[in-house]
Order: C-alpha cells, then structure tokens, then sequence
C-alpha cells in the first residue's frame, strides 16, 4: 500500500559528471520527489560539491562501478527508520541524457494502475541523433530479445532511468557492483513475475564522454557482463 501522497527517492550515480549533474538535480520534479541522492563513485572532480550545492543528499562511494554506486543509494534509504522508508525509488544517470521532468510520467503506472516496476524505454521513446552508439543500440536489442526468450518477460531497453516500488526492489536482493545493475534488475523482476511496463522517454546526447560507451574497453566489459548476467540468473 503506497503512502498518500506517495514518498518518492532519487538515487543518481556519479563519477566525475561536475558539468552535468547540477541540470540533472535541479529539473527534477520537488513537487513529486522527497530526496534526491547523488552517490558520487570515485570522482576525481568537484561532482560532490556541485550536487550539494544544487540541493542533493551527496554520499561517497569510492569503490568504483555502477552497481556499487546504487547499492550505497540504497543503503542510505535502509537506514531510515521504516516510517520514513519511500513508497518508489528511482533511479537516473547523471550525465544529463535523461529528461527528469519525465519523472510524472514514469512513476505514473506504478501511482494509477499497481505496476511493480517501469522502464524508461529509450527504443520507444526520441533519440537524439549520436545520443545512443551503434553497440548500445545492438547490445540492448540482443538483451532484450534474450530476457523474452528466456524468461517471457517483453524489455525493449536496460535504460537506467525507472522507477520500482521500494518493497519491491528490496526483494530482489541486488547484489551486481557494476555493469550488471540493469540487467539483473529487469531480470530478477521477470523470475519473481513483477509487474513491470515501459513508457516511452527522450534521450539526448550526454555532457562530457561515457565512461562505459566511449571506450572500446567499457563497451566490451558491459556487454560480457550483461550477456553473462542473463545467462547467470537462469
């Protein structure tokens, strides 16, 4: 039974995006969101005291990689006394690709018709031209395509900005610390049945290089590990 008005949390990961995450913070809907946590993995630059400055809770987590960064997020909310636990976390990267004020939309299935779980589903939604590289759009297409197979459950993205009820992101026992997070995610709901659905959500071109996509290396690591992570959980 979600609150009334429901209680939602932001956890935002973070390595080195002081160009960025202040946009991100700041177009985040106050009306909608309790907190916004930004879990600043390992940065090197001043991402930390622009977040504080732009109004967000700002942890540190310096064992680098995606995952670690969100289990610190979600630590955070463990530790609240169970009153104020939220009703919906979500969850968005901090390189500005997202448009947070989407947000009414994303959280909107889970607020109006019970869902479990929503996806921001980049493949549905406009795509900034260079926004997306062509192994991003193949690794999400061959993931996706393998979770329906595997586990009749249709994805049609890994996109990191969705929205899931807390009780229910508490029972899926994340345990991956790095480019796995997504995927197991998605993964773990479809094995326990959740309800989960997509809404359609813009994309742009990030502020700054990815540290994942932009490299050859980060592009290899991050599709052995999702490929690697859905054949694991079978």
């Amino acid at each position: 039974m979600l609150s009334n008005p429901p209680i939602i949390d932001v956890i935002i990961p973070a390595f080195n995006e002081e160009n960025a995450v202040q946009n991100v913070v700041a177009e985040i809907p106050k009306d909608l969101v309790r907190e916004i946590i930004v879990c600043n993995n390992g940065s090197t630059d001043q991402t930390a005291i622009v977040a504080r400055e732009a109004g967000a809770t700002v942890l540190d987590e310096p064992q680098k990689g995606y995952g670690h960064a969100c289990l610190k997020g979600m630590q955070h909310i463990k530790d609240k006394p169970e009153k104020e636990q939220p009703d919906i976390v979500v969850f968005l990267d901090a390189d500005y690709s997202d448009y947070p004020e989407e947000m009414y939309d994303l959280v909107a299935p889970i607020l109006n018709d019970e869902m479990d779980m929503v996806i921001g589903s980049r493949a549905l939604g406009e795509l900034e031209k260079g926004s997306m590289t062509p192994q991003q759009v193949f690794g999400n297409w061959l993931a996706t395509n393998l979770i329906r197979l595997f586990y009749k459950y249709d994805f049609t993205d890994l996109g990191p900005f969705r929205a899931i009820r807390y009780d229910r992101l508490i029972e899926l026992d994340m345990q991956d610390k790095t480019y796995g997070w997504t995927v197991e995610m998605q993964v773990k709901a479809a094995k326990k049945k959740f309800k989960c659905t997509e809404r359609a959500v813009r994309y742009r071109k990030r502020i700054g290089k990815s540290k994942v996509s932009g490299t050859v290396k980060g592009t290899i690591l991050a599709g052995h590990k999702i490929l690697w992570t859905i054949f694991k959980l079978l």
